[in-house]
C-alpha cells in the first residue's frame, strides 16, 4: 500500500480502545488521524485523558499521546478527517447501533469490536481466518443504508476464539454439538486488579450475557448468506458457562464436542489444526499470525502465562485433546481476549476489507 489509510479510534479511552492506539502504532496500513471519546474528554490530550487509567503494559506512543479527543457524537466532523473508523464506544447498544450507523451513513465505513451490531441481519461478523465471504453482505447493507461506501462490519465476542476456530479446522467431520467452558480473564470487563482488587484469588461463576453469545455467536460464524441476510448454521449445537477467574489476559476454554463423521485418528485432528489457514495467511495481512492455530503436545499446555501470547497474541493454542467417554472428543483451547479477542481482531478485519476493495480511501 503506498498511502497509508486515515483511520479514527471512537471510544479511544477504553480498555479496547486503548488496545486500538497500541495496535494501530506504526500499523503499515493505516494511521490513526483521529481520536474520539465521551464529550467529557473532548478538548483534552490523550495523555491527560487517560492519566491514571492507562491499563497496557506498553507506553502510550509517542504520535498519540499530544493528538486532541474529539466528541464522538461530531459524527460528520470526524468522518471528514478519516477514510475509516474503528468502533470501542461504551454506550447503550440502541445508542451504538445509531451512532455507528450514522457514521456508515456519512460514506464512512466502521469496523466495530461492540455487539451492538452483531445479529443485524445484513452486518458481516467476522473472523478473517474462517468466514472472509461473508463480506460479500455488505452490498445489501448499503442498499439498505442508501450508501455507496458506508458500512459496518463487526467481530465476534473475544470468548469464541479460543474453541470455534477448531471447530471450523474439523469442519468436514460436521462437528453438531459441544459443551463448553469458558475461563475470562478479567481485561475482558476491561479492568485490571488495580481496577478489580476483589477479583485477586477470586472466581466468579457469572460474566453477564456471555453464555448466550458463546452459544450463538459460532452459528452465525458458521453461516450462510442467503439474499440479504446471513442465516446462522444450525450446528454445532452449544451448551456454555462462562466464568471469571483471576488472570489479566487470555481466556481459555475447556470443550467437549460430537462429530457426525469420525476422524480417522487424533493425528488427523492435529493435522488439521496446525494446518488450518485461510484468506490473511495467503494475503500476508499486517496482523495475521503466521500460523493461525498451533497444537501443544505437553499434557500441561497451554498456560496463559506461558502461551498467550503466541504470535504476538493473535493466535490459538489448542492442547489435551483426548477422547472422550461421553462426547466423542474433548480439548483445552487458548486466546489472547484484548489482541485475537477484540482489537486485533478488528484490525485484521479492517486489513481484509481493505484487501478486498470494501476499504479504500475516500
Amino acid at each position: 500500500m503506498q498511502k497509508k489509510l486515515r483511520v479514527g479510534v471512537l471510544g479511544a479511552t477504553g480498555m479496547v480502545g486503548q488496545r486500538f492506539i497500541q495496535i494501530l502504532h506504526n500499523h503499515e496500513w493505516f494511521d490513526v488521524k483521529v481520536i474520539a471519546a465521551s464529550p467529557n474528554s473532548k478538548g483534552k490530550t490523550y495523555e491527560e485523558a487517560v492519566s491514571g487509567r492507562w491499563l497496557l503494559d506498553e507506553p502510550i506512543p509517542d504520535n498519540i499521546k499530544n493528538l486532541t479527543l474529539h466528541d464522538i457524537n461530531d459524527v460528520k466532523a470526524i468522518a471528514d478527517e478519516v477514510d475509516f473508523v474503528f468502533s470501542a464506544v461504551n454506550l447503550s447498544k440502541d445508542e451504538i447501533k445509531k451512532i455507528e450507523e450514522d457514521y456508515a451513513k456519512t460514506e464512512t465505513p466502521v469496523v466495530s469490536n461492540n455487539s451492538a451490531h452483531r445479529w443485524t441481519p445484513d452486518v458481516p461478523m467476522i473472523i478473517p481466518e474462517i468466514n472472509p465471504e461473508h463480506a460479500e453482505i455488505i452490498h445489501a447493507q448499503r442498499k439498505r443504508l442508501g450508501t455507496s461506501r458506508g458500512f459496518i462490519a463487526v467481530k465476534p465476542n473475544c470468548s469464541i476464539q479460543s474453541y470455534a476456530p477448531a471447530f471450523a479446522a474439523w469442519k468436514e467431520f460436521e462437528p453438531y454439538e459441544a459443551i463448553v467452558t469458558t475461563y475470562q480473564a478479567i481485561s475482558g470487563a476491561g479492568k485490571n486488579f488495580n481496577t478489580w482488587p476483589e477479583m485477586v484469588g477470586n472466581v466468579i461463576p457469572f460474566i453477564g450475557g456471555e453464555e448466550e453469545k458463546s452459544e450463538k455467536e459460532p452459528l452465525r460464524i458458521f453461516g450462510h448468506i442467503q439474499g440479504s441476510e446471513i442465516v446462522p448454521a444450525k450446528e454445532p449445537v452449544i451448551s456454555a458457562q462462562c466464568i471469571r477467574i483471576p488472570v489479566l489476559y487470555g481466556h481459555t476454554a475447556a470443550a467437549f464436542v460430537k462429530f457426525r463423521k469420525a476422524p480417522d485418528s487424533k493425528e488427523q485432528l492435529i493435522s488439521l489444526l496446525n494446518n488450518f489457514k485461510g484468506v490473511p495467511q495467503d494475503a500476508n495481512l499486517p496482523t495475521a499470525p503466521k500460523q493461525f492455530i498451533r497444537y501443544m503436545e505437553e499434557d500441561n499446555r497451554p498456560q496463559v502465562a506461558l502461551d498467550v501470547n503466541y504470535e504476538g497474541g493473535m493466535g490459538v493454542s489448542i492442547g489435551r485433546l483426548r477422547q472422550d467417554n461421553i462426547y466423542d472428543w474433548k480439548f483445552v483451547g487458548l486466546s489472547h481476549n484484548t489482541l485475537r479477542g477484540a482489537a486485533g481482531g478488528a484490525v485484521e478485519c479492517a486489513e481484509l476489507l481493505v484487501s478486498q476493495k470494501y476499504i479504500e480511501a475516500k
